[in-house]
């Protein structure tokens, strides 16, 4: 069986898109104060923020026009055909699969400051264990708990902020703002700013399990950037107002080392804030198997990848397969220090950009799409349609295709591996081609077998024709 149940509620997608993204709060973002100083990594936080503001507004149209578990990638094999859908689909599964083991060395690292014998990547693996378990259980117990924890960590942030505010000071912010070099700088940071909202696109590879797709993804889309926003302006201001900044801008746990600056090592506030500030980091983690698992379930499908990656559990309907595929590659990048720690960054830096990396040339794919199907399919059903078009979508491409180009720069050892990983992805470019000839071939042919739903390789002629919804890519 590869159809997924229609089984989430607004409420749900809003956690889902928040959870996925608000682990960068918590981490990695930090790493931007030491290319950029503070100020340089405002102007940075401030471009991205727009970026992702106008992405989604737009990235929304294609969501609700098209609710399909492989998102992007189902969106630009409508748009472009095999090779685009490919392009697309490489890229979301770089971008979901390195984020994870980025997210479980944070929640080592945190686990690290309340038990120091416990090594940071031992506890990142039983993460992995844990939390792919959890989401083969079952996408409603998967998406509640994504809620609940999601909920949690927002509140947990707002304490954050609420606790060392005694200890704030606009000066403490601005002293030693700027690299010395301030505009290669922002170039520079660009990656750890993206890390604040990296993700939350993620909700739309849910949207096939969405109930009222429609109506419920805009809601949960706009609400959570919002939410994100908000979030990351607040803490990135409060954690480098409280003293000197540079003492955390190169580590994985920034808010509980700010904390100790206010309230000491010893204080309660802070054992609080490393135990339930994990919430944040566990939302994220936890949000992000759901997302690899699904995009790896819709390329499977697609007869891009193997097709048992596709096979859903009899009990659970969950696609534990593709689940447990993903975590082998992130447990491989976790003890991948020698391939991925290079250009005198940490391990999880690289693993950040290598990611961001991913999800920019998604961005970029998408609006492209976007464009594509406007002209190519006018008649699509759109419950939702991208405000101030063209303006929005052509400003989230300019700003990413910047933001992709700066990175590749300053980043060249990752980009170039980046390259690499695509090259030698290219055999499942031809997997998957061949595996549409052969659907084509056997829908042409006389069959007494019913006619089944469409899919994303169904040419537009027949997916546009009446009766029903015929301009609607439906699940199979």
């Amino acid at each position: 069986m590869t159809s997924l149940q229609k089984s989430l509620s607004g409420l749900h997608l809003w956690g889902i898109a928040v959870g996925l993204v608000i682990s960068g709060e918590y981490f990695g973002w930090s790493y931007g104060w030491a290319q950029a100083g503070t100020l340089g990594f405002l102007v940075a936080t401030v471009l991205v923020a727009l970026m992702y503001a106008s992405f989604i507004f737009s990235f929304t149209e294609l969501t609700t026009a098209i609710p399909h578990a492989g998102g992007p990638f189902a969106y630009c094999l409508r748009a472009f055909g095999p090779f685009g859908g490919f392009a697309a689909g490489f890229a979301t599964l770089i971008e979901f699969v390195f984020a994870p083991p980025a997210i479980a060395l944070a929640i080592g690292a945190y686990l690290n400051v309340q038990f120091p014998d416990l090594d940071p990547r031992t506890a990142a693996v039983g993460a992995y264990i844990v939390f792919m378990a959890l989401n083969i259980a079952g996408v409603s117990i998967a998406a509640t708990f994504e809620l609940v924890v999601t909920i949690l960590a927002i509140g947990e942030l707002l304490v954050f902020m609420g606790v060392v505010s005694p200890g704030f000071a606009w000066s403490n912010f601005t002293a030693h703002g700027w690299s010395e070099d301030a505009v290669g700088g922002i170039f520079a940071a660009l990656p750890f700013a993206i890390w604040f909202f990296l993700a939350i696109e993620g909700a739309a590879m849910a949207a096939e399990e969405a109930k009222d797709p429609a109506r419920t993804i805009p809601r949960a889309y706009i609400a959570g950037i919002l939410t994100l926003v908000a979030l990351a302006f607040g803490t990135m201001i409060f954690a480098g107002a409280v003293g000197d900044w540079r003492t955390i801008s190169n580590i994985n746990d920034p808010l509980p080392q700010a904390m100790k600056m206010v309230v000491g090592e010893s204080s309660g506030w802070l054992h609080m804030l490393v135990w339930i500030g994990l919430f944040g980091l566990i939302a994220s983690f936890h949000g992000i198997i759901m997302g690899y698992s699904r995009q790896i379930f819709a390329l499977a499908r697609e007869g891009f990848l193997p097709g048992f990656l596709a096979k859903l559990g009899e009990k659970r309907q969950t696609p534990h397969w593709a689940i447990l595929a993903g975590g082998v590659v992130g447990i491989a990048a976790i003890y991948s220090d020698n391939i991925l720690s290079f250009g005198g960054q940490p391990l999880t830096a690289n693993i950040v950009t290598m990611s961001v990396l991913g999800a920019l040339t998604m961005y970029i794919l998408s609006m492209a799409a976007l464009f594509r199907l406007r002209r190519k399919e006018p008649g699509l059903l759109r419950p939702f349609r991208a405000p101030l078009y063209p303006f929005f979508p052509a400003l989230a491409i300019v700003l990413a295709a910047i933001s992709l180009i700066a990175i590749i720069y300053y980043n060249a050892l990752v980009s170039a591996l980046f390259a690499g990983l695509f090259v030698l992805a290219l055999p499942l470019y031809r997997r998957g081609t061949m595996a549409a000839t052969r659907k084509a071939a056997s829908s042409a042919s006389p069959s007494s077998e019913p006619a089944k739903a469409p899919t994303a390789f169904q040419p537009p002629e027949l997916q546009n024709q009446p009766p029903a919804e015929p301009t609607r890519l439906e699940p199979r």
